[in-house]
């Protein structure tokens, strides 16, 4: 596969993160459990870890930005969408149970994200 990084590169492992598969190869099951990936991809042998101690730092990054920006776009869908009967009581009690549940929901999402893309601009030479 060519390394150099483009639009087209970018989005196809994006995809790939996206539909929870390799960045590399695209092979599925890459997860050992909700909590954890696989030491290896087991289609193309692509080490899920890049044996830096801080590197999943920026997975946790993504994966609180990507669910408070969704868990406040729903608020202020609820908002707009009820105004102006708005259900303050959803927006302040179910906005704040929403904030603490999304980034679990989105951990191995944000996992293979933040993989997909340190792949694309640090790619691991054969």
């Amino acid at each position: 596969m060519d390394q150099r990084v483009t639009f087209g590169r970018f989005f196809l492992l994006t995809w790939r993160a996206l539909t929870l598969r390799c960045p590399r190869c695209g092979g599925g099951s890459i997860f050992k459990d909700w909590w954890s990936l696989k030491p290896e991809c087991p289609r193309c042998r692509f080490v899920l870890d890049r044996g830096e101690r801080d590197f999943w730092i920026g997975g946790y990054a993504v994966n609180l930005v990507l669910a408070e920006f969704i868990v406040t776009a729903i608020v202020v869908a609820v908002v707009a969408i009820r105004w102006p009967d708005v259900p303050w009581t959803f927006v302040q009690f179910g906005g704040a149970a929403l904030a603490v549940i999304f980034p679990f929901l989105f951990f191995p999402l944000s996992r293979v994200l933040w993989l997909a893309w340190d792949y694309c601009f640090r790619p691991v030479r054969d």
